[in-house]
């Protein structure tokens, strides 16, 4: 699928993954509308790429189609990446065995309200402006690529919302891309592993801690790079022949219980 000369969605795009795929996408003459709630940072990311920024929460419809709409007043929306989501980590039941020490509800809710199906929102929305696009010689008009996490398949201790909003990508994928290969969009989905983003922090504490979780990697020990996650989302977004996929990029671990 040729990207040169169309445009992109990315959502959370002012930081960590997301701004690595914007980055990249960029660089592959793509008008990137970077969609976000940090207005400075995605201001600044948009601005370097030569992008569009969008204040978007990913659970509003109205904005999100704004964003869609800014991408297309640009060139035909043929790729959405969805980078956007929270984590949370608490435990489904308190030490003191009381229900009001048990895992927050709305808590819950959240955590799959904006990982989950803010995720399929823009996938719904995306696909719709795609479905308007001219198709190429595969008949191809798009391409989508979500964000899981192999904290799907190997969710740790106190992820419960965030394994399940995770999860629930994985579980989407495969009949998104049914649902939309008959106006001919593909879906795919990349469950990364331990990636070096600013959740980590900076400094010595940071650099140390970081490196104790790198040494439990399989090879190479170390965490992986924002821009090999992007490597991957172009990949996902070019190869025409890759649908329906949730592939890891983890480097061979496999999460602990703890």
């Amino acid at each position: 699928m040729e990207l040169q000369g169309t445009s992109a969605i990315v959502t959370g795009g002012a930081s960590g993954l997301g701004e690595a795929t914007a980055r990249a996408l960029g660089a592959r003459g793509v008008h990137v509308v970077v969609a976000d709630l940090n207005d400075d940072e995605g201001g600044r990311v948009a601005q370097e790429i030569g992008g569009t920024y969008a204040h978007c929460d990913v659970t509003n419809s109205d904005q999100v189609i704004a964003a869609l709409d800014a991408a297309v007043a640009h060139a035909p929306l043929w790729s959405a990446v969805n980078c956007a989501g929270i984590g949370w980590a608490t435990r489904t039941i308190g030490k003191d065995g009381e229900y009001a020490s048990a895992h927050d509800l709305e808590t819950f809710r959240r955590v799959i309200e904006i990982n989950l199906i803010g995720t399929f929102n823009v996938c719904r929305l995306a696909a719709t402006a795609m479905s308007h696009n001219r198709p190429d010689g595969d008949g191809m008009r798009g391409a989508i690529v979500n964000t899981a996490s192999v904290a799907a398949e190997d969710g740790q201790i106190g992820q419960v919302a965030y394994s399940s909003s995770k999860g629930g990508i994985v579980g989407l994928t495969l009949p998104l891309a049914r649902d939309i290969a008959p106006i001919g969009v593909r879906a795919n989905c990349i469950l990364p592993g331990l990636i070096d983003t600013p959740i980590y922090g900076s400094g010595p504490q940071s650099d140390e801690f970081k490196a104790r979780l790198g040494a439990g990697v399989l090879f190479p020990k170390r965490l992986g790079h924002a821009s090999e996650f992007a490597s991957l989302a172009v990949e996902l977004l070019t190869n025409s022949y890759v649908n329906a996929e949730s592939i890891r990029i983890d480097a061979g671990i496999r999460m602990q219980p703890k």
